[in-house]
């Protein structure tokens, strides 16, 4: 993997669209290897029961999989310097999964810290999931 240098990066550079799937096998491993064992994540009826649609993803999963997208896109995830986000809606995952797809743009390249600010969105069936998504990333 290349690390992203200061020289070939710009404002209004894009990146993505990149497609994550997900899936409730993922589900479980996630909530096993988080101890975030909420059934709303793994039990459909529970989940219905409570008034949502379905099983919902995690949302720290959804956030981790932006953030895996942008460490790529980095070059390497130490480069990522800050990483934030709000939670704007559910990621909804029936029995045959769902996909998330997570782009984003560059907004600023400060040349003398070697720091760009990426506003990135991800989203689920066209409807954004996280907001005010952004990252700081070090450039070589």
């Amino acid at each position: 993997m290349t690390v992203r240098t200061a020289a070939e990066t710009q404002a209004g550079d894009v990146f993505g669209p990149v497609t994550v799937p997900v899936g409730r096998d993922t589900l479980v491993a996630y909530a096993r290897a988080s101890g975030d064992g909420n059934p709303i994540h793994q039990d459909e009826d529970f989940a219905k029961s409570v008034g949502l649609p379905d099983v919902i993803a995690h949302g720290m999963w959804t956030l981790g999989a932006a953030g895996s997208v942008v460490s790529q896109w980095a070059g390497e995830a130490g480069r990522v310097l800050e990483f934030g986000s709000r939670f704007t809606k559910p990621v909804v995952v029936p029995a045959t999964g769902a996909d998330i797809v997570i782009d984003g743009i560059v907004k600023a390249v400060d040349s003398e810290t070697r720091r760009a600010t990426l506003d990135v969105t991800v989203t689920c069936g066209g409807a954004k999931v996280l907001g005010r998504c952004t990252a700081v990333i070090q450039l070589d």
